[in-house]
């Protein structure tokens, strides 16, 4: 039996916008508060009905299983500076009483193979629909903004060529994940020095 794709996803476009806003809110927040964040921006989107049909098929993830089966219908990423800021914002997350989270990736210290780091969240989102509640499987991920850079070309990349990528090729991808890391490593240190030596010349101290 074909999906009615349109009907089917009216929740997970609704818990994106409305995950969008509130993710926004608590970087508001802290801007006020702090005058900086852990969160860059946020992004979300509802995965293209081809790539769902596309997934379905690698996976085996048959039509009646699909909403319990496939995670990132609905998917989100926040953006953050520093690699601690990610571990701030997952913090955050595991307070929140409005997302049931079911399972946490650590891809940031435990990258995979390709050199793809990030943090990924898995959780239930309950949407309020006309005929009542709703509750769906989303997807978070958290990552810097020198990890989305590289992500995003991996991506990109892979989807042209297919993943078929020379060996010489792919293990270039993978020491560029590593640079982005190490910048990322940079940035932090560079980061805590500057706030050690406001400390020092902090006349309060």
């Amino acid at each position: 039996m074909e999906q009615n794709w349109d009907k089917l996803l009216i929740p997970y476009t609704q818990a994106v916008n409305e995950l969008k806003v509130k993710l926004r809110g608590i970087r508001t927040q802290f801007m006020e508060i702090d005058g900086r964040s852990p969160i860059e921006f946020v992004t979300g989107r509802v995965k293209p009905v081809a790539s769902i049909k596309e997934k379905m098929v690698r996976r085996h993830i048959s039509e009646d299983r699909l909403e319990q089966d496939m995670e990132d219908i609905a998917g989100l990423r926040i953006m953050c500076q520093f690699v601690d800021d990610i571990y701030q914002v997952v913090d955050l997350l595991r307070k929140r009483t409005d997302i049931n989270i079911l399972e946490e990736r650590d891809y940031v210290h435990n990258k995979k193979p390709s050199g793809y780091r990030s943090y990924h969240i898995v959780f239930e989102y309950p949407v309020q629909m006309v005929s009542g509640e709703k509750v769906i499987k989303a997807e978070i991920q958290v990552r810097t903004l020198a990890m989305n850079f590289w992500a995003t070309v991996e991506h990109s990349l892979n989807y042209k060529y297919d993943g078929a990528f020379p060996a010489g090729l792919a293990e270039r991808l993978r020491s560029s994940a590593e640079a982005a890391f190490k910048l990322d490593e940079e940035m932090s240190e560079i980061r805590a020095e500057l706030q050690e030596t406001k400390k020092d010349n902090d006349p309060e101290n």
